[in-house]
């Protein structure tokens, strides 16, 4: 993280005023795509990315000059996102954890759970009810962002609890007591937070799906590899299709998914509805590198187990992006509802 942080690859969406790159989402998903691409993930830092827009988009002039700087230089981490909750996973307007006005402050109380980076992470995205449920006439009202800065709170209202979970992926629980923020940390309008957080996950999906490209292709590549140079009957077993073509199908289903994504970060940074796409790109991503992960696992055999291969490891990394950040039953009703016109099924 450090190391991209000084290469200036983190700050690539911050802008050129503030210290970073000013380059758009779509150099953003490059970058992501390219440390898959070669055998690495992007688990420990990808959030500071996707988390931005909200604050770009958003953000009070005092809140941008006050962090984006620091956030650019690596002074700050913004790696952590508070929006899941144990009761409230993809219904987002369910989640429990509220922020009461007093004074020149919030209060928080609630929890998060798979806060991935908090233990990490010098600044929180947190979305939390600022009105009751049973106070708002659509249950999208009444929820609010705030921008939180973790180093004065932590063990002051904030306590985070570590997952035990696969390497690469240290995620947590989060938990509010009495949490004093000031005032100043909420991020645009009290309110009109889900709206808000919309946008960054969109993009949110857009880079996720650009990382599951990555990934794609580091298993075609390396499968294609073996095949070629492994030997057995005397001669390649690339010559059989039975290894080639599930390599080749999934080589086809990446390019397309490919293609998807760069039409959503076009769309997105064009400031065009990018919904469909977004979800439609990162399904389609992550179903492919999934099956170009199983190519890349027959095509070994025993050998894909060898830790020093790398395979089972990305194998296990790359099965995460059809659960999150949005599962691929939710985006199929997400598309059988909005973009086909059907009734809603949940």
């Amino acid at each position: 993280v450090q190391a991209l942080t000084e290469s200036g690859y983190l700050s690539a969406l911050i802008p050129e005023a503030y210290g970073g790159a000013g380059l758009p989402l779509g150099a953003a998903a490059a970058i992501l795509e390219e440390i898959h691409a070669n055998g690495c993930n992007a688990g420990a830092c990808h959030a500071q990315m996707y988390i931005m827009g909200t604050l770009l988009r958003h953000g009070s002039p005092f809140q941008k000059d006050q962090y984006l700087p620091q956030i650019a230089s690596g002074k700050l981490r913004l790696q952590a996102f508070g929006v899941t909750e144990p009761t409230s996973g993809t219904d987002t307007t369910q989640l429990k954890t509220r922020a009461q006005r007093d004074g020149d402050h919030y209060v928080v109380n609630g929890q998060k759970v798979w806060t991935s980076r908090a233990r990490h992470s010098d600044l929180m995205l947190l979305l939390a009810r600022t009105t009751p449920l049973d106070q708002v006439q659509r249950k999208t009202e009444g929820l609010s962002v705030f921008l939180v800065d973790m180093r004065d709170v932590l063990n002051r209202g904030l306590s985070i609890r570590p997952i035990d979970a696969m390497i690469n992926h240290n995620t947590t629980e989060v938990f509010f007591d009495n949490m004093r923020i000031p005032a100043s940390s909420l991020i645009g309008e009290e309110g009109k937070g889900f709206r808000y957080i919309l946008d960054g996950m969109n993009a949110e999906r857009i880079l996720v799906g650009s990382e599951a490209i990555g990934d794609a292709r580091w298993f075609i590549a390396k499968a294609s590899r073996y095949a070629s140079d492994r030997v057995v009957f005397g001669r390649p077993i690339g010559m059989n299709q039975g290894i080639q073509f599930p390599i080749a199908r999934a080589h086809a289903e990446t390019d397309a998914a490919e293609l998807m994504l760069r039409k959503a970060a076009a769309l997105f940074e064009a400031g065009l509805p990018c919904g469909d796409a977004a979800n439609m790109g990162k399904m389609l991503a992550s179903e492919a590198a999934w099956h170009a992960g199983e190519a890349c696992m027959q095509t070994h055999g025993g050998f894909s187990y060898a830790r020093e291969y790398d395979i089972e490891r990305k194998w296990r990394e790359t099965r995460l992006m059809q659960i999150a950040p949005v599962s691929t039953n939710l985006i199929l009703a997400y598309v059988a509802e909005h973009v086909l016109g059907m009734p809603r099924s949940y």
